[in-house]
């Protein structure tokens, strides 16, 4: 349990309660989301976030259920708490807020108003777009309590204003049904029908977009609680109208049991690991094309790539295995000219990394290792090595194996086909054309890979052995700078040259994705004390390794601003926790402890995404956490490496 006391205990500040946010999933890639102190400051912050066809097509429905609640004195107070444009802050709510805390993952508001208490839990129905928000009455009383359902129906990524048509509302038993779209039940209801202009959104100013809208006030629950214990539930939902959920106290107490096995199917090792596998839960959803992992709340979709990296993570720490292995099966579908596809939030299917597919040999191969199928290992094998063969051959963006030393190549103009892809304008940010250091990792690791796997199935590796072998030598001998550490990209185009050009140069720029070269199972080289040592002093911080040094020209340790100035920011100093996987695994080759390596982002799971690890951190200290609050990858390396 994670428990956060407010009021008297600690310092009231409303800033600190709107900068924890909690994230309660539906498994399909819907949620709920908002800040502990009720305060919405983002444009995603909702009770009911509705899927699409993509995980990242959502829809925001029910925005917010402010309650308030009328005493035996008469007086009247609100528990709740809003920010509008005017600047005008009502923190009366969250000065009355007792105790948040996270019970078997689901929030729970406790609010004390003298002799009165009142209890809030939110859960969603496992598989189903349904929240249910249950108010119960735990000392005092009688009371009235009263809940403002304000909402919309618009892309989670926009505003939508109140200068056009209202919200359509048919008023149905108990509650009513908005655009269409979800429905709204609870007792008491009195529809209103206007909207609340103005709402503020300063996470989203932060990030430098825009940051207000209107709300449609759709109506008010009432109900009076006459003695601890009562309840006021409401539910809402968006499929299947017409037929209601369980009441809301059987919604929580479903959840509940179903978080408590996900939970022990992980056979958590502490606390820390228990905490760790409910947030891997919160990432593995069942869309209409079979098992997938959204790779961060509450903006991202799908990444094929983020999605490999977290592979043993998320299914293979969690008691997932036979997901994972339908997940493989249905990702290996979808393989072209060798190259994985890349279900981009865009909605559709890319071809453009070239370390998406190598990570997705590297999951196979780790899936047949830890649990021993080798039936899927066998089924897999030919659209595997279809892959080794298109990457010897060629394939798109000049991925391909160079004949003079064996290593991989890749690059073409505009793109940007390594984790480090970030743009501003449409320009690649690290372009990191010609042979990245990672990627070749990944190359040696995913022939060594394949080659175990043939030889599983009683097939000839002879071929792949040999294609391993001159892979590992070139890269021992290009790689290593004399400064100790390992060049980020050999043989990439010099900056007075155009790709393809004539010159060609080393850049030994001291960038984590070296680590990759140690970590690997089929590593290329065993890892160096002393280049670790480098490496930690110039990268580590508490949450994890900077992408690129202090000490490097280009480093950026702010990542705040608008989106040109985060992404420029994203790769030149930003922390990226899920390195941690990497760092530990070869400190730990290296024979070094490293039990003190993950102190930072234990601590980190209570002051961010609450249960969860963010996607990134600024470089600079104290290394405020930035990004999406909570990330798969992030989540996945630490569960992985803890255990």
């Amino acid at each position: 349990m994670i428990e956060i006391r407010y009021g008297s205990q600690v310092c009231g500040e409303l800033t600190s309660a709107a900068s924890r946010e909690w994230l309660v999933p539906d498994g399909l890639g819907g949620f709920a989301m908002g800040t502990v102190g009720g305060l919405r400051t983002r444009r995603y912050h909702g009770l009911l976030v509705v899927p699409g066809e993509t995980p990242a097509s959502r829809k925001v429905g029910l925005v917010s259920l402010d309650p308030a609640v009328s005493l035996p004195s008469g007086a009247r107070v609100r528990l709740g708490a809003h920010e509008w444009v005017s600047g005008d802050v009502d923190p009366r709510g969250f000065e009355l807020l007792e105790r948040f805390d996270l019970a078997d993952g689901l929030p729970r508001w406790r609010w004390r108003v003298g002799d009165v208490v009142i209890e809030r839990e939110l859960a969603m129905l496992p598989g189903r777009s349904c929240v249910a928000v249950v108010h119960r009455l735990v000392s005092g009383g009688p009371v009235e309590l009263e809940l403002a359902a304000a909402g919309t129906w618009r892309d989670a990524h926009g505003e939508r204003r109140g200068d056009g048509p209202p919200l359509r509302m048919e008023p149905v038993d108990g509650g009513a049904v908005i655009e269409g779209a979800y429905r709204l039940s609870g007792p008491g209801w009195s529809p209103q029908g206007h909207w609340w202009r103005g709402v503020y959104h300063r996470e989203e100013a932060a990030r430098g977009l825009h940051p207000e809208e209107d709300l449609w006030y759709a109506g008010q629950f009432r109900d009076t609680l006459h003695r601890p214990g009562d309840t006021l539930s409401v539910l809402a939902w968006a499929t299947d109208l017409e037929h209601e959920p369980p009441p809301g106290p059987q919604v929580v107490a479903t959840a509940r049991h179903r978080n408590r096995q996900v939970v022990a199917a992980a056979r958590p090792a502490d606390a820390v690991d228990a905490t760790l596998a409910l947030a891997a839960d919160a990432f593995v959803v069942r869309t209409a094309t079979g098992p997938d992992v959204v790779a961060g709340y509450p903006w991202f979709g799908a990444w094929s790539r983020d999605t490999m990296i977290s592979y043993e993570g998320l299914f293979l720490r969690t008691g997932r295995a036979d997901l994972g292995r339908e997940l493989l099966r249905s990702y290996a579908a979808t393989l072209s000219e060798g190259m994985l596809a890349n279900t981009a939030d865009t909605g559709r299917v890319e071809y453009n990394t070239v370390d998406g597919t190598l990570w997705f040999l590297h999951a196979v191969s780790r899936h047949v290792t830890v649990t021993g199928d080798t039936d899927l290992g066998d089924e897999l094998l030919p659209a595997l090595r279809a892959v080794i063969d298109a990457h010897v051959a060629g394939t798109r963006y000049g991925i391909a194996v160079d004949p003079a030393d064996g290593l991989l190549t890749c690059g073409a103009p505009g793109a940007a086909l390594t984790w480090m892809d970030a743009r501003v304008y449409g320009v690649p940010v690290t372009p990191r054309h010609g042979k990245p250091v990672e990627v070749n990792a990944l190359w040696v690791n995913g022939v060594a890979g394949i080659a175990e796997l043939a030889e599983l199935a009683g097939q000839d590796a002879d071929g792949l052995h040999r294609l391993h072998e001159r892979a590992v030598k070139a890269f021992r001998d290009r790689f290593p700078t004399p400064a100790g550490w390992l060049h980020d990209v050999v043989d990439a185009p010099a900056p007075a040259y155009p790709l393809g050009g004539a010159a060609h140069h080393d850049d030994d720029l001291l960038r984590p994705n070296q680590l990759l070269a140690w970590s690997l199972p089929f590593a290329p080289m065993g890892p160096d004390v002393e280049a670790l040592g480098q490496l930690g002093a110039g990268l580590l911080t508490p949450l994890g390794p900077r992408s690129l040094s202090p000490d490097c020209p280009g480093f950026l340790g702010r990542h705040r601003g608008g989106p040109a100035e985060r992404d420029t920011a994203y790769h030149q100093g930003t922390v990226w926790p899920w390195l941690i996987g990497p760092y530990a695994d070869a400190v730990r080759r290296a024979g070094l402890p490293v039990d003190n390596l993950f102190t930072g982002l234990e601590a980190h799971l209570t002051e961010y995404g609450l249960g969860s690890v963010s996607e990134t951190a600024e470089g600079l200290a104290p290394h405020p956490a930035t990004g999406c609050p909570f990330q798969a990858w992030s989540v996945a390396e630490l569960l992985r490496v803890r255990r």
